[in-house]
């Protein structure tokens, strides 16, 4: 089968805590609602939310032989999406979420990283070489797939920095090995322009997407920059964990569909305003007949 999305890397499991206030003032004991152990992590929020608009997609990734690794590994066989893992020794990824009352969340992420780990090329050679698309998670070990893909056009391969600072070391390699680029203004600041053009001028990257929350996103390719406003929630905000991976699915489905790269970012919105109403981290992503219906 002919793959719509292939993603690299990027699962886990999420413990979602919510609290009553961020940042939280210290105290010895909380009461809190129960805590759940749920899908969670980068990788899996674009592959699920791929799945749910409808494109073929295979996820590829290292996971536990624990608990962890078997909710991960049975979440995505209960949706039947294709998928190929290997033994991850060190365990599954993790992390422990902090939501408050208005949404916004502290991410405690476990890494589990094993210096000079690798994902294994039979699990992902065969699929990208006629995937329409492939999106590589920032997961050390993903790095070593890019020399897979230089065949590859550049624009048929993506990859989320997340809230990048512009300087660490490790997002590099797959920030100039990417022809789409995702990445978030959180930790940019000022330099967040600066960021998107050294990104499009030094590498591969042929466009540029950062996320700025309820300020919207701006986008930055062959035609300039560009911002795209917000979208609304359509219900209450509950949990902002997983909007961010949410957009990248619902600008995917644009891009897969022949959309202007403006209009990949409006679906992205609201892609992401849909996740903010939803507890958990993707529990309910969009479907393509409610993305289409509000845009």
């Amino acid at each position: 089968m002919t793959h719509d999305v292939v993603v690299l890397g990027g699962t886990g499991v999420d413990s979602t805590v919510y609290v009553p206030a961020l940042p939280l003032p210290y105290a010895d004991t909380y009461a809190v609602p129960p805590v759940l152990d749920r899908i969670g992590n980068t990788g899996s929020g674009v592959a699920l939310g791929c799945h749910a608009l409808g494109l073929r997609v295979l996820i590829a990734d290292l996971v536990g032989d624990d608990p962890q690794g078997r909710l991960v590994r049975e979440h995505f066989a209960a949706r039947d999406i294709e998928a190929a893992w290997a033994t991850a020794p060190q365990g599954t990824r993790r992390s422990v979420l902090l939501v408050g009352p208005d949404g916004r969340r502290t991410s405690l992420f476990d890494v589990r990283d094993a210096p000079g780990e690798r994902l294994p090329r039979e699990l992902y050679l065969d699929a990208v070489r006629t995937a329409r698309h492939v999106h590589v998670s920032i997961n050390d070990f993903c790095r070593h797939v890019y020399p897979d893909l230089a065949d590859r056009p550049a624009a048929t391969i993506s990859t989320d920095l997340h809230d990048w600072d512009g300087e660490n070391g490790h997002h590099w390699d797959f920030a100039l090995s990417s022809g789409l680029v995702f990445l978030s203004a959180t930790a940019l600041g000022d330099r967040r322009e600066e960021v998107m053009r050294t990104i499009l001028g030094a590498g591969r990257a042929e466009t540029v997407v950062c996320t700025a929350g309820a300020d919207g996103c701006h986008v930055l390719d062959a035609e300039g920059l560009r911002h795209v406003p917000a979208v609304t929630p359509p219900g209450p905000v509950v949990d902002s964990n997983g909007a961010g991976d949410a957009f990248v699915s619902g600008f995917l489905y644009g891009r897969l569909h022949g959309r202007p790269a403006t209009e990949c970012a409006r679906l992205g919105a609201i892609a992401g305003a849909h996740a903010c109403t939803v507890p958990g981290t993707h529990e309910d992503p969009i479907t393509a007949a409610a993305l289409l219906a509000r845009a």
